[in-house]
């Protein structure tokens, strides 16, 4: 009996399964249907998987069976998998937990996901998200509230919350998210999983804005990317999802750069755990001291601080700046700015990248936090301007935290989460890795190589 067989099928990597359909050991539609199964069973209270496409997920796995069968192989043919709500997928809504976007069909696939469907993924439905894809929970009023996994009492995080919350819970073994204000990675932070913010612009973003937009030149900071419970199946994903759009295609090829190293002994890495702006849970601080300490057991070179590091204060005030106007665009009552205050943004930002540029001339990755506390208590206060964190016993604005996720997302830079430890309590949390301009294979690579040294996913207890 293989391996696959001998243990529930939807516990293994999706590496493992692709590996495990291409060898005939399972069939695409077995295991459709065991993940179909487990949504079933599983996502009654957490309501994760909001957007169910059974019938035509069914359909798809027998053509995938039939192709595999006269040996046709593809990175992803069979492989399960749920999306985020707000990718359009051709035939099922797209809300954005929007009420006025209530009722939309998507025409067509985005380019990601025709991606995905092109290399074999079964798309099984579309997971919950927050109205305008803004907040740190995934509640809205036309699906209702996700919750937590670890803890139902729980955010599972947002945007991407939904897909977090069913990675974590073990009804599919990959997802697809988005991510501009830490959307992939600080679910993936909450539920314990992997998330990976791509490089700016490395997966193309046509084909995905809201719904009833035209598409346009796009969003600024916003990328789309993986969520997965290994950082192996990242990089699986990444192989299908990256690449040059099709009018970049006719001049450009992707030839991403290799893992800078093969060893966590040969990494130079800077630990940042500490902002001016924002505080950090001290259990988490604790536990990226004690995993750079490890790193060093190892023979990493690991700083505390370093001054090629840009003004983190700066930073988050060019990010805010540009994420404000970029994510209220189209809302009723969005405050505008002048075109010339843009371009000094814009300025700005570009300043940032290049001293990220030449911090990472000396450091291989940095090590930072994703958010300034684990998975915190639902709270439906309507007026997000009056919701409050309490980190180490102080009450701090609710979205200060964004700042963690602004290091990454103003530079450009790929950025993979993982998780790295609990809290007393028995909550998950997690670190992001930030690397380099398109050097996305050496941040996912180092949290592959942290996992085997030190432990990735476990499920949460009854999963």
């Amino acid at each position: 009996m293989s391996e696959i067989l001998s243990r529930d099928a939807l516990d293994a990597s999706a590496g493992e399964l692709v590996r495990a359909l291409a060898a005939r050991e399972i069939g695409a539609l077995e295991l459709a249907d065991a993940a179909i199964a487990r949504i079933e069973a599983r996502d009654g209270e957490i309501n994760a998987v909001v957007v169910r496409d059974f019938d035509r997920a069914r359909e798809a796995a027998r053509a995938a069976d039939v192709a595999l069968s006269r040996g046709e192989r593809r990175p992803l043919l069979g492989l399960p998998m749920t999306v985020k709500e707000s990718h359009h997928v051709a035939g099922l809504p797209t809300t954005w937990g929007f009420e006025p976007f209530k009722g939309f069909i998507a025409p067509t696939d985005s380019v990601s996901i025709s991606r995905l469907k092109t290399a074999g993924a079964i798309i099984l439905g579309k997971t919950n998200v927050p109205p305008w894809l803004s907040d740190y929970q995934s509640s809205n009023p036309i699906y209702g509230r996700t919750r937590n996994p670890w803890d139902l009492e729980r955010t599972p995080g947002g945007s991407s919350g939904g897909s977090a919350a069913a990675l974590a819970a073990g009804m599919v073994p990959m997802e697809f998210g988005s991510d501009i204000g830490g959307s992939i990675r600080m679910p993936a932070h909450f539920c314990g999983v992997y998330g990976h913010k791509p490089s700016y612009n490395l997966v193309p973003m046509r084909g995905n804005g809201p719904p009833y937009v035209p598409d346009g030149a796009g969003v600024p900071l916003l990328v789309m990317g993986p969520l997965a419970r290994s950082a192996a199946d990242l990089g699986l994903a990444m192989d299908v999802l990256a690449g040059p759009d099709e009018g970049e295609a006719v001049g450009y090829r992707l030839a991403l750069p290799p893992p800078r190293h093969a060893t966590l002994a040969d990494y130079r890495i800077l630990l940042v755990d500490d902002h001016p702006l924002t505080p950090l849970d001290d259990e988490i601080r604790a536990g990226l001291e004690g995993l750079a300490t490890r790193l060093e057991g190892l023979g990493a070179k690991v700083a505390r601080a370093s001054g090629l590091l840009p003004d983190l204060a700066k930073v988050q005030e060019t990010y805010m700046g540009i994420l404000m106007p970029a994510m209220s665009r189209g809302q009723p009552g969005a405050q505008t700015i002048s075109a010339h205050a843009w371009m000094a943004l814009l300025d700005a930002q570009a300043q940032n990248r290049r001293q990220w540029s030449r911090l990472f001339e000396d450091f291989d990755v940095v090590l930072a936090p994703v958010h300034g506390t684990p998975a915190f208590p639902h709270d439906d206060e309507p007026d997000l301007g009056k919701r409050v964190l309490t980190i180490n016993g102080v009450e701090t604005p609710y979205f200060a935290p964004a700042a963690w996720a602004g290091l990454a997302t103003l530079g450009n830079l790929p950025s993979t989460a993982m998780p790295v430890g609990q809290t007393r309590a028995g909550l998950p949390f997690g670190l992001q890795a930030i690397g380099p301009y398109l050097e996305d294979r050496t941040t996912i690579a180092f949290a592959g190589l942290v996992a085997q040294a030190f432990g990735g996913y476990r499920p949460p207890p009854g999963f």
